[in-house]
């Protein structure tokens, strides 16, 4: 089956929102766009007197058919594949991607520095799901991936901003960042590689601290952090990439990293257990607060 950047659509802003950043994407790597709808039936004890299931199936096949008629007119030259499915989105969509590219979701993005409100469903195929899932807010336009034009206004013709990546040097994955050096060669970015550490515990407590042990510290995380980033130099030597390894939570300097960023790519461990999916602490408030598109990238 040939591989598609695909987009789970509803017919809300968030996910039209999701589908415009999905069909700039499949441009980009020269894929077909794939508007998956799925359609969940409601009882009939559930239905309105008014709205019976016909009615709400013609619905949901409206949603799709005209967001594949909006996007063709804007991107004429882009396949694209509409397709409409019925179950639980929660359930459906991490199956129906198993040969995506990537799966767009859209989110309601908040005002200001905010973030995102994920919601139940988006927080249910994201840990299920084991292709990379990214995340985009109802408010994200293409102007905001990129730099402001001379005079400071936002365009969408400059060079993209940075790509930034979160890292865990304890155990680097090579699919997270395969993912973010592809991302950044795609748009000719640079690539910010964030790695946050921890303090001694004595720092936690307010005790006097040991500024030796400290700038060694620092020291002996910046050195790790150099050495899994060597061989990704190597093997892109075209890609400017800016290490910053710094103490305090790594969600934190990941979601201030998003403000200037086109994309933040972090990592999620698949957990094929009995007590169910895990997205982790770093990358659920990634998934809350950052400012940019996040690609969750799946990893064993």
């Amino acid at each position: 089956m040939t591989r598609t950047v695909t987009v789970g659509l509803d017919g809300s802003p968030e996910s039209r929102a999701a589908a415009e950043w999905a069909a700039r994407e499949a441009r980009m790597r020269g894929l077909p766009l794939r508007l998956v709808n799925v359609w969940e039936p409601v009882s009939p004890i559930a239905q309105a007197p008014l709205l019976g299931e016909e009615t709400q199936q013609h619905w949901y096949e409206r949603v799709p058919r005209e967001a594949s008629e909006a996007l063709r007119l804007r991107h004429p030259d882009l396949e694209i594949i509409v397709e409409q499915l019925a179950g639980r989105p929660g359930e459906v969509l991490p199956g129906a991607v198993e040969d995506a590219e990537l799966l767009a979701l859209g989110s309601r993005g908040l005002s200001g520095f905010a973030g995102y409100l994920v919601g139940s469903v988006g927080l249910a195929v994201i840990a299920h799901c084991e292709r990379p899932v990214v995340l985009v807010r109802a408010v994200d336009q293409a102007a905001d991936e990129h730099t402001p034009a001379p005079d400071g206004t936002a365009s969408g013709t400059t060079p993209y901003r940075p790509v930034v990546l979160g890292i865990d040097t304890t155990g680097p994955d090579d699919a997270v960042i395969a993912f973010a050096f592809d991302a950044a060669v795609r748009r000719a970015a640079a690539l910010r590689v964030v790695h946050g550490w921890n303090l001694p515990p004595y720092f936690t407590y307010g005790l006097p601290g040991d500024l030796d042990l400290n700038a060694r510290l620092a020291a002996g995380e910046t050195a790790t952090l150099t050495d899994v980033m060597r061989p990704w130099r190597q093997k892109f030597p075209d890609v400017e990439v800016v290490e910053i390894s710094r103490s305090g939570k790594a969600a934190n300097q990941l979601v201030d990293a998003s403000r200037d960023a086109s994309l933040v790519v972090v990592g999620r461990r698949i957990r094929r257990s009995p007590v169910g999916a895990h997205i982790g602490p770093v990358t659920h408030a990634v998934l809350h607060h950052a400012t940019a598109p996040v690609a969750v990238i799946p990893h064993l």
